[in-house]
């Protein structure tokens, strides 16, 4: 009895203390909730309501949104943006973590380096050339400009991020399957591959948060509303003189969805184990 109960009421103070901080953490999300839901006449006040009337409640902001601003269509630039650039980017990654993990030539050493001095660089000085190329090649206002973009700018540190975990897979395997009569590529797809899942999964997601966030060069290479991404939409909220708070919120929420989609699909890959059975002891 004596035993159980210090543990009994560890377990309820552990209990405790991940409610209130699940409770501080998801706040601004009730927030953000509360205000597409509240007119903005009545939170932009001294002592705005911690919880408002249920008779104040009202849908107004979320019908405004979509019936006055393409939402719709700038959710689905921004998918197709995210989507060819997380593929394309998690492709390259793999091939290229492999090679800086395998290979120990001073050639690749250098071009690691030289990967991870790009990504360094800050948007704002690529910008001006990004366009200048693009609109040379006739790319500007073509969403493919953003996705090119957000890949160059994604693929030098998903790099470095796979080859961490290609390093963790051991290389003991790959020669096996090579003494076997496997070429060093179908060791890398049949072998490799199958264990770098949760490494694959976290690269999509970490790339696609990328690409979903960017505004900078969406903003540059966009210029038609019809091409914008959600990101650029949602700075459209924010005026000279005023922001409509309510809307602002009610976009924002909409925009969230895709991602919160995204981790709820993936959430097996990445808590599984990487190498979990791979090897014998």
């Amino acid at each position: 009895m004596s035993a159980t109960a210090p543990a009994d009421g560890r377990r309820w103070s552990l209990l405790a203390l991940a409610v209130v901080v699940t409770g501080v953490l998801m706040f601004p999300v009730y927030w953000m909730i509360m205000t597409s839901l509240v007119p903005s006449s009545d939170l932009l006040v001294a002592d705005p309501p911690l919880v408002p009337p249920a008779d104040s409640a009202t849908t107004e902001a979320w019908t405004g949104v979509i019936d006055d601003q393409p939402v719709g269509r700038w959710l689905w630039n921004s998918t197709v943006t995210t989507i060819g650039a997380a593929t394309i980017s998690t492709a390259v990654s793999t091939l290229g973590g492999y090679s800086l993990s395998r290979f120990r030539t001073a050639g690749q050493q250098a071009m690691g380096f030289t990967l991870l001095f790009s990504r360094m660089l800050p948007g704002t000085l690529l910008i001006i050339p990004l366009f200048v190329l693009f609109a040379g090649l006739g790319m500007v206002n073509n969403l493919w400009s953003v996705t090119l973009v957000n890949i160059a700018t994604t693929v030098p540190f998903t790099t470095w991020l796979m080859k961490g975990f290609v390093d963790s897979v051991p290389a003991e395997l790959e020669q096996s399957a090579m003494i076997d009569g496997c070429g060093r590529l179908r060791a890398l797809w049949y072998v490799v591959v199958p264990l770098l899942k949760p490494g694959i999964a976290a690269t999509f997601v970490y790339a696609s948060i990328l690409t979903w966030g960017d505004f900078l060069f969406a903003r540059t290479l966009m210029g038609d509303p019809q091409g914008w991404t959600v990101t650029v939409g949602i700075a459209t909220f924010i005026g000279e003189f005023s922001i409509d708070w309510s809307g602002l919120m009610a976009i924002g929420l909409m925009s969230t969805v895709p991602m919160v989609l995204l981790f709820i699909v993936l959430e097996p890959f990445l808590s599984r184990g990487m190498t979990a059975g791979a090897v014998k002891g």
